[in-house]
């Protein structure tokens, strides 16, 4: 019996997000994983002998495939995943989205960029509709879509309906963000284990930037950023999967703490996102015990796709403090680009009779 699915593609297959998507992909009723690149040194093997896999078994279908370069003469699928780093994502996602592909990415390099959509779907499946100007500037028939930084995507999700009710205009946010974000092996063990790291390389300016522009206004044409100042410090703590993050936030209209909760049990996001195969039932949780959410009891709340928060409380400086957390790898990487896959399948982007 032929597959009908549509074929994809997992650029960077052999890392840990590329990884993450595999085992996601596994049994989707929408996508099958049909190629797998990574680098020169890889190509040519099959996947089982590429790499070390690091969770779970390896899909038996997948094992078998070669893995080819990451260049669009090698790969041929028209949806493609990508967990390059930022060195290789910068000139590569755009040459696929120029051969006509739909590029998901997980790197920082196109972000920014104010044709690129930025998206969390619950949050802001409205930003996809800028595809349109994205094709007509740069002359691509394919596209870029990106997901947010890790912790970025933790703190937007909580912020969100907050935001819509209120209007966020301070932000001060502290980070406690798992090993397993800096990808495999990670952090060494002595630097870590026992230990707190005050710094992650690049990741307060990330969450300084990314999230105005998740939580701003799709005008038609262009992203209003939202009008907030964000303050964040960034520590690496000896977790191994889920970012947990305290928030204190200050509003244009001052919430009670039961406002602030109502708002955030009430939320459901975008209803686009609703019943997608990657979904989780609440996108959100609000967690009523005074020591939640914690990452070894909640990470994998609606298959990690669902994000929790705890600890909702008046701020003696500014006015709401919380605590948020989600998983990093599955809510903040490749889960992400999934579901944003699914919603770009549901709006026509992405054909449902797409062939390699």
């Amino acid at each position: 019996m032929s597959d009908s699915r549509i074929p994809v593609a997992i650029l960077g297959a052999t890392g840990a997000v590329g990884q993450t998507f595999i085992r996601l992909l596994a049994g989707h009723p929408w996508f099958r994983v049909a190629e797998v690149a990574a680098s020169e040194r890889s190509a040519g093997k099959s996947y089982r002998d590429a790499t070390r896999w690091i969770e779970g078994e390896m899909p038996a279908d997948v094992a078998a495939l070669l893995v080819t370069n990451c260049d669009t003469t090698s790969v041929k699928s028209p949806v493609v995943f990508s967990a390059l780093d930022a060195a290789a994502a910068g000139e590569r996602e755009p040459a696929f989205a120029t051969d006509g592909r739909v590029v998901l990415s997980n790197a920082k390099n196109y972000r920014m960029d104010d044709d690129v959509p930025l998206v969390i779907p619950e949050v802001n499946a409205s930003h996809l509709d800028i595809l349109a100007t994205q094709r007509a500037r740069r002359g691509w028939s394919g596209a870029i879509v990106t997901n947010a930084n890790c912790a970025s995507t933790t703190a937007v999700v909580a912020m969100a309906p907050l935001h819509e009710r209120f209007g966020v205009r301070q932000l001060f946010l502290t980070t406690m963000q798992a090993v397993s974000g800096g990808g495999y092996p990670g952090v060494p063990s002595l630097d870590i284990l026992g230990n707190v790291v005050p710094y992650i390389g690049d990741e307060e300016p990330k969450l300084e930037r990314e999230m105005q522009k998740m939580l701003g206004t799709f005008t038609g044409s262009a992203i209003e950023y939202a009008p907030f100042a964000v303050s964040a410090h960034a520590n690496r703590v000896p977790v191994e999967n889920g970012h947990t993050m305290c928030l204190t936030l200050g509003f244009e209209t001052k919430p009670t703490v039961e406002q602030a909760l109502a708002a955030l049990r009430e939320w459901r996001g975008a209803e686009i996102v609703r019943g997608l195969p990657s979904a989780p039932d609440v996108p959100l949780r609000v967690r009523d015990e005074l020591d939640r959410p914690q990452p070894r009891r909640d990470v994998m709340d609606g298959k990690g796709m669902t994000t929790s928060v705890g600890r909702v409380r008046a701020d003696n400086i500014l006015h709401l403090r919380l605590v948020a957390m989600s998983h990093n790898t599955i809510r903040g990487a490749a889960g992400g680009s999934i579901l944003n896959a699914e919603v770009l399948v549901k709006q026509g982007v992405i054909a449902r009779s797409a062939r390699s």
